[in-house]
């Protein structure tokens, strides 16, 4: 009997080892890539936790934080615009350029109300986009309407209006610290590091969301592992 419970604790222990090497990583996670023109090296903060260690309290349900480090080629200038970086996701083909610290925490908001005939999963666009990489339905600017996952979604009706925030008195106290904390735009020819700020709406697990840069000989892919 003793071998027997002997064993039966040696697979569960196992079972509970690989379960734990297959679950998704919390925290910030790592990850680079380059090519001739540039080197980028950059931590996603995707649970709320770690955003909320990153920036300094706590955002949104729905944005994500990923702090960019950007370093020319040896001898090269590059102008750095945050709209060159895209982020996307395997799981659902979401993407979007960077939200500016206003759009954000701004004393306005965007207010968008959709809705949807069908049965497939629909997606609101609340941001700038950068289409036309990797797959999946580019996403759309403020108030230019919804995009649709899926073949049997249908729109029914949008309608976008900019009105007064909660905290357009008093200040959002979010602001200044995105301000703080964004990547600059200016050319560069030094390393440079900031954070932007990503709307990615669900649970995505880390091997599934992809940083991209677009560079003059094409764009630079990041994973995080």
């Amino acid at each position: 009997m003793k071998y027997i419970c002997f064993a039966v604790c040696v697979l569960a222990a196992s079972a509970l080892a690989t379960g734990a090497q297959g679950a998704d990583k919390s925290g910030p996670v790592r990850g680079e890539g380059s090519d001739k023109h540039v080197r980028v090296e950059a931590t996603a903060y995707l649970d709320r936790d770690s955003i909320r260690q990153a920036v300094g309290m706590e955002m949104e349900e729905g944005f994500i934080v990923i702090e960019v480090k950007v370093t020319p080629a040896e001898g090269h200038k590059l102008n750095l615009m945050r709209d060159d970086f895209l982020i996307r996701s395997d799981k659902d083909g979401q993407r979007g350029t960077p939200y500016s610290p206003t759009q954000i925490a701004g004393s306005s908001v965007l207010v968008v109300k959709t809705g949807y005939s069908g049965g497939a999963v629909a997606q609101q666009s609340r941001g700038p986009s950068w289409g036309g990489l990797g797959g999946g339905m580019p996403g759309q600017l403020p108030g230019g309407g919804p995009s649709g996952i899926g073949n049997t979604a249908s729109q029914e009706s949008a309608v976008a209006s900019v009105e007064d925030g909660p905290l357009k008195e008093k200040g959002n106290p979010l602001l200044p610290l995105l301000e703080k904390n964004i990547l600059a735009e200016k050319e560069i020819e030094a390393p440079v590091s900031g954070q932007l700020y990503f709307l990615l709406e669900g649970k995505h697990k880390t091997k599934q969301v992809e940083l991209l840069y677009k560079t003059p000989s094409g764009r630079v892919s990041v994973r995080f592992k």
